[in-house]
């Protein structure tokens, strides 16, 4: 806690264009904290490289990353927006960590085994430890709360046992951070493959819509969703096609599951596709715009990075140092 405000911490890898998953589902969020919490949102580079990154495009990613924070409602003056590689404690606290965190812990992790499957030619040191590095991103701010979608909960769960074992070790040093799962956070799911969720790494293309996409593939995407043969649009298990769109339609135009049967009764899945496309790319358009403002102020964005890099540091080193000096090291 910083002052009478709780904290808050998130992060997102620059490492490929974001989808409309991650704005719904987090970042479009991210701004509610903003009036009644101390917030830390962070560009999570050094999770990206257990994958292998062209440079180039990791630099250029990072950019638009911080970028599309702002673009999607964080303002640098009530958030703290900054690039995790340019707060080192984050990896000094990331190797302390590793050493209070059980291997039988880490080979559970799903996304270990899935990352694992997905790249069979790189199964690294940091795939594997990579939660450790998480639990490090929150516990370094004394996060309280963490707001989380439902496949990052084992990673949270993770952080908060080892902030439980360090303190039972040294005594009182991290706050054990609460999930924050938002009632109406909707988990969006592929427009290809409905019982899977939207992948900014999906190599079809027409599966996902990303934030930045034109108008025009927005709806070339949402043309092509698939749905059912039942022509109907209802919300239910057994249709999950169309009880996506019908999720996306809601995230973007506020109306209720019933309030959009109700629009659609007796309409064809052609309708109904064209006004979740116009939803969603009418919804984005300001985002877009916003971002292309940002990036072509290079300068600005760098100023927004070093000013969050400063602060978020100063914080760090409260909570290093209390680390350094329970563990034995000498200042």
């Amino acid at each position: 806690m910083i002052g009478d405000k709780k904290i808050v911490f998130s992060g997102v890898q620059p490492s490929g264009n974001l989808t409309i998953g991650n704005y719904l589902g987090a970042i479009k969020n991210f701004s509610r904290f903003s009036e009644d919490y101390k917030t830390f949102y962070c560009v999570v580079d050094l999770h990206a490289i257990t994958v292998r990154q062209v440079p180039a495009e990791l630099r250029r990613r990072t950019y638009e990353t911080l970028a599309l924070y702002m673009a999607c409602g964080l303002d640098p003056k009530q958030n703290t927006l900054f690039v995790q590689s340019h707060v080192p404690a984050h990896a000094e606290l990331g190797w302390m960590l590793d050493c209070y965190t059980m291997f039988g812990e880490l080979s559970r992790m799903t996304q270990f085994k899935d990352k694992s499957a997905k790249h069979s030619q790189n199964i690294n040191a940091g795939l594997f430890t990579y939660p450790t590095l998480m639990a490090a991103d929150i516990l370094l701010y004394q996060t309280d709360v963490v707001p989380v979608g439902i496949d990052q909960k084992q990673h949270l769960e993770l952080a908060r046992d080892i902030a439980m074992r360090f303190n039972q070790a040294y005594g009182d040093t991290f706050t054990v951070p609460e999930g924050y799962m938002s009632t109406d956070t909707m988990k969006i799911m592929s427009l290809a493959e409905p019982t899977s969720k939207m992948s900014k790494s999906d190599t079809n293309q027409n599966a996902v819509v990303y934030i930045l996409d034109s108008k025009d593939d927005v709806m070339r995407k949402f043309k092509k969703a698939v749905t059912d043969s039942d022509a109907c649009v209802r919300y239910s298990e057994d249709k999950p096609g169309v009880s996506n769109l019908m999720t996306i339609y809601r995230a973007f135009t506020g109306k209720s599951f019933e309030e959009i049967e109700r629009e659609f009764d007796g309409r064809g899945y052609g309708d109904f596709k064209l006004a979740v496309g116009e939803a969603c790319a009418d919804g984005l358009a300001p985002v877009r715009e916003e971002f292309a403002r940002l990036m072509a102020d290079k300068k600005y964005l760098e100023e927004v990075m070093k000013n969050g890099s400063d602060e978020a540091a100063y914080y760090a080193r409260k909570t290093m140092s209390k680390v350094r000096r329970k563990i034995g090291f000498v200042n």
